[in-house]
């Protein structure tokens, strides 16, 4: 477990009122039985739209049991915001009815693409340019029209930046400015992303518009190079992605936070103990904000 320290002598409390609460968790097939039957001590489950929209059977029965009794939220995969292909409407479509249908709060989507004249099956870095911004703006935008309801937008990771004209910060804030849409923050990526193209990870993170934070994910990553990371979500959360989200806490407060883990999942005492960390250090800030503001 990670050591956590507040420092700030002027801690912000964000009051944006958020649309779940605490410490998440996305929710997976392979575990769905289990948890059905004994709910871990989560406080949300997120979804990605693609994988449960056409589930039926036992596991749209038991997907249903769930939404009934869990706060979730959306977070899709093949949006395909940064594309140069029409967006899909009728999948925006799709996912709207979905999330009316199981009461589903809120969406997210990554700030990437993976379509070109067909689905290329990976998240690619959409070039970080003035033009782009305009461009990837334009159909978020229309996303949130069509659901009729803000989104948020990931930072993702990646491994190459082609046609680079701004840093990666200025231009996920001018994206997420012109589209007026809100922020999933996502911590690993921010370590991943700062150890890969050799930035300041906590420079980053202060360059975050704080009011836009919707929630937040953490993850762990694979280590292919001691300079050269891989965003995997397979393997356990390392002390300094810990850190991170401990020093986010300390900028802006606490904000829902969820635990991915897409490989090598482990029992679901595995996946509670980092959840339970989470609410640890989530606590440790109420704590230190309680004190000082006594």
């Amino acid at each position: 477990m990670p050591l956590v320290f507040f420092t700030s002598a002027d801690v912000f409390m964000n009051s944006k009122p958020y649309v779940v609460n605490g410490a998440g968790l996305g929710l997976r097939r392979s575990f769905l039985s289990e948890v059905v039957e004994t709910p871990p001590a989560v406080d949300f489950y997120e979804v990605a739209p693609e994988n449960w929209i056409t589930i039926g059977g036992k596991y749209g029965k038991q997907f249903r049991a769930m939404t009934e009794r869990f706060d979730f939220v959306c977070h899709g995969l093949s949006l395909s915001l940064g594309s140069t292909d029409p967006l899909d409407e009728d999948f925006v479509l799709a996912v709207k009815q979905f999330m009316r249908e199981h009461q589903i709060k809120f969406y997210s989507e990554h700030l990437s693409y993976c379509s070109k004249d067909g689905h290329l099956y990976d998240l690619m870095p959409i070039p970080f340019t003035a033009e782009a911004v305009t461009h990837v703006a334009s159909r978020i935008k229309r996303v949130q029209d069509i659901l009729e309801q803000r989104i948020a937008i990931e930072n993702v990771s990646y491994y190459a930046a082609p046609g680079q004209e701004m840093a990666e910060a200025d231009f996920f804030n001018a994206v997420v400015a012109e589209a007026d849409c809100d922020v999933l923050l996502d911590l690993n990526n921010i370590y991943v992303n700062s150890i890969n193209h050799g930035y300041d990870a906590e420079a980053f993170l202060r360059a975050i518009p704080a009011s836009r934070i919707s929630y937040a994910h953490i993850a762990g990553h694979y280590v292919e190079a001691e300079d050269f990371l891989v965003d995997t979500h397979g393997a356990d959360i390392i002390d300094p992605v810990w850190k991170l989200l401990a020093k986010a806490y300390e900028l802006y407060g606490v904000f829902p936070t969820l635990l991915e883990r897409d490989f090598n999942i482990p029992a679901i005492a595995g996946l509670q103990q980092e959840v339970d960390t989470i609410k640890l250090i989530q606590a440790a800030w109420q704590q230190q904000h309680a004190q000082q503001s006594a």
